[in-house]
């Protein structure tokens, strides 16, 4: 497929698509008139990159971790290494301790929605 059609189907511009290429963390082969070509497997590969993204990793982290999935299911290969296991952990902490912080400030909000909400009744 060409990258119009990939952008439509993963909801992600072309722009991003060239710049994930760039990166690594994509593949195309050429056509003679040098147009990208991508395979079916492209579209799953879009999908966990932005599913990374979101989650705050880097884009060369991604590349690092990329090697060490299946396109097919996103499972682990033979291809993590130990360095590479202990600085996905380290990630994972981080990712946790936003999830945390982003609680308290859910939890804060809620107070003032509250006590907002109270005044504006009376």
């Amino acid at each position: 497929m060409r990258i119009g059609e990939l952008a439509r189907r993963t909801g992600v511009s072309e722009r991003s698509l060239r710049y994930y290429e760039q990166q690594g963390l994509l593949t195309a082969e050429r056509t003679p008139g040098g147009h990208r070509e991508y395979c079916e497997r492209t579209v799953d590969r879009v999908v966990r990159i932005q599913q990374l993204l979101a989650a705050g990793l880097s884009s060369t982290k991604i590349e690092q971790l990329l090697p060490c999935m299946r396109d097919e299911d996103g499972g682990p290969s033979e291809a993590a290494t130990s360095q590479l296991v202990t600085e996905l952990k380290a990630e994972r902490d981080r990712i946790d301790r936003m999830i945390m912080d982003l609680r308290r400030s859910r939890t804060a909000l809620d107070s003032v929605i509250d006590a907002a909400s109270g005044r504006q009744a009376g």
